[in-house]
Parts: structure tokens; sequence; C-alpha cells
């Protein structure tokens, strides 16, 4: 039988992230929609919290002018989670997301741990699951800048040619969204009642080091078109992150440069500070490839001979962007990470695409999800 999950905040940094990797276990896990009004309206959000086997709460206000009201809105949505527990005689396993915040003196770090406290007393009373999380500063794509993190206002800036500054230049103990929500169902799958559970941080640095490392991005990814050396995990994801913030719909097609002489022509595909796998393809007219997403690998297409029609659509949204490619004038694409994606030939001729991807293929965990642009 499938968990029925919903989640609280589906539409935030967090649960976006969730919400859409719960999508990739469809034999296993079933989502219930959450919609933000539901918290505005007793009997909608009654309904939603009756359906669910797990509810993970994450909706919270992060950040307002005035903490008061942080400390009130976060404390209200806790209360109004444990009211309609009660009304429905749920008994489902509450994941509550809180933060190392809890241990600062400020509103929202108190505002967290109070909630915390809420929903574990009604697990105590009701005879309830309940795990409540204590989370490390959390990054990864698709974070709103000068909200979410200081590395989604980094890469909104670099990307969008700002100047960052640094106001304080601390130690961060980070987690990568996709890592915790590793985390986040692991504590599903178990089942288990934890009133506190430390959810250990993946990497530390510093705030300057992460700007150095994105300051690089911008000049070697962006301007240049090179794909950088990555020493860890941690810095292929915080590349992904980057490259979630260009404008992609205006970056790609990138052009190449092409040198001809009575030879022929010469075109220089890509240049790398690490390996991967590079491919060849030739593709009949009319015939379509891809129809699949990534979560973590870095993928480039070149087009060097034939007409092709390159589309992206981000998981979750309707958009589609749309390049045009033309062997006449070399030029490449690359994927972001959480975009479905795909190439036809819509020439007359056959089309000879290069495609390179920073690993190697791995049947046993390929990273590619099938889903139509």
């Amino acid at each position: 039988m499938k968990i029925k999950i919903g989640i609280t905040g589906q539409q935030g940094f967090i649960g976006q992230h969730l919400y859409n990797t719960l999508g990739l276990y469809p034999q296993e896990f079933e989502r219930v929609l959450f919609k933000k009004e539901y918290l505005s309206n007793t009997t909608l959000f009654n309904e939603f919290v009756g359906q669910c086997d797990v509810i993970v709460h994450l909706a919270a206000m992060n950040r307002h002018n005035d903490p008061k009201v942080i400390y009130n809105t976060n404390i209200e949505l806790a209360q109004k989670l444990v009211n309609a527990l009660e009304s429905t005689q749920s008994k489902a396993h509450v994941v509550f997301s809180s933060s190392s915040q809890e241990e600062r003196d400020n509103e929202y770090g108190q505002s967290k741990k109070a909630g915390r406290e809420l929903l574990y007393n009604w697990s105590l009373q009701s005879n309830g699951k309940f795990t409540g999380l204590i989370i490390p500063n959390v990054f990864g794509p698709f974070g709103h800048p000068h909200y979410n993190s200081v590395i989604a206002t980094f890469c909104h800036q670099l990307a969008h040619n700002e100047t960052p500054t640094i106001a304080f230049d601390g130690e961060l103990k980070l987690i990568y969204v996709g890592e915790l929500v590793q985390a986040i169902l692991s504590e599903i799958r178990s089942a288990k009642s934890q009133a506190e559970m430390i959810v250990p941080f993946t990497a530390t640095a510093k705030v300057s080091e992460i700007l150095s490392l994105l300051e690089k991005y911008k000049s070697e990814y962006q301007e240049k078109g090179i794909i950088p050396a990555m020493n860890s995990t941690f810095e292929l994801n915080l590349l992904n992150t980057f490259r979630c913030y260009m404008d992609i719909k205006n970056h790609f097609p990138v052009s190449f440069v092409k040198h001809v002489d009575t030879r022929g022509s010469f075109v220089e595909i890509i240049r790398l500070g690490i390996g991967g796998q590079v491919s060849f393809s030739t593709t009949a007219p009319n015939i379509i490839r891809g129809n699949h997403y990534h979560t973590r690998k870095i993928e480039r297409f070149a087009v060097i001979k034939g007409k092709a029609l390159i589309q992206l659509r981000r998981i979750g949204t309707d958009e589609v962007l749309d390049f045009y490619l033309d062997g006449d004038s070399p030029s490449y694409v690359d994927m972001p990470i959480w975009y479905t994606h795909n190439i036809k030939n819509i020439g007359d001729e056959v089309l000879y695409t290069n495609f390179w991807i920073n690993e190697f293929y791995d049947p046993t965990d390929p990273d590619t999800y099938f889903e139509n642009v």
C-alpha cells in the first residue's frame, strides 16, 4: 500500500524539491496536494490532513521586518496543524522541519522550537508519531534570493551581473536540498518517532569561500562555457545550484567559434576541468530523442550538422523553452537539473549531435527520469 504524503508549504523552496522527488517513487508514495489557501479554510485543511498518512510540515515564515510577526505566524501555523489533527483524529506521522537556529536567541529560532514542542505534545496525547528535524543551512536550485539563503542571493546576483557583498564572513554548516530530501524520506520510511533529530550537515565553508567558488563558476561556466573542476560533491551541488539562476531562456543556445580553411572546418566543443563521457549521435528527420531529466548530472547538447529544436521545461511548471540550432552555425545548449528536455531533427537531412555528460553512465544509478517536455 502506498504511503500518502502531504506537504504544508508545498510550493516553498524545500517543499517543491520534496514534492518533485516523491514523484520519482510512484510505487511507494502517493502525493496529497496542498494549496496555501487551505491554511485559511478550516474545512479544506481538515480534508487535507484527513487524507494523509504522513504530513511534512514545512510551512513557515523566515523573514519579516517585524520579528514578532515571524514568531506569531509560525506558532499559528503549528497550532492550526494541531487543531486539524485533533479534529480529524488523525494518526498521521508528522515530520516537522525546525532549524539549527533553535539555539539562537531570535524569534525565528524560538518559533520553530515552540512549534516543534506543540506538535510533539500532540503526538504524546494522541499516541501519534512525530519527528522533529533540526536542519542546518539549506541551499540548492530555485531558492529565493534575499530570503532562503545567502547562496541563493549570491547566485542570483552573480548570474545577473550584480556585485555581492559579504556582511559577515562566518563559517556555514550546510546541507544540499537534495540531501535533505533524502533524509526526510529516510525518516518517513523508518516510521519512528523522535522528538528531536539533528540532521547532519554535509559541508562547511566560509561565506568568502562560497563566493569565491561562485565567482569562478560565473567566469568559467557562464562567460566561457568551461565545465570547471569540481573537487567534491559540495562543489558539484554548488555549480548545479548556480546554473539554475542563470537566464536560461536568453543564454542559450551558445554559438561555438568555427574555424574554416581549405581542409574544412574545426569547432572546439567543450573545455573540461573534469572528465565525464562524450557521445555522438545521428538522428533521422522528425525523430525526437530525450524527454527525460536529471537531478544531478550536467549535460551538453552540441549540434554540429543539421537543424534541431531543443526543448526544456522545468519539472512542475508549464513553460516550454524552445531553442533552434543549425549546424551551419554550430552551437550548444546545456541541460539544467530538474528540467526535462528533448531534441528533435527539424531538418531534411540527418542531424549530427555531440553529447557530453559529467559522469559515466551507470545502469544501476542512471539519474534519468522520463517525462515528456
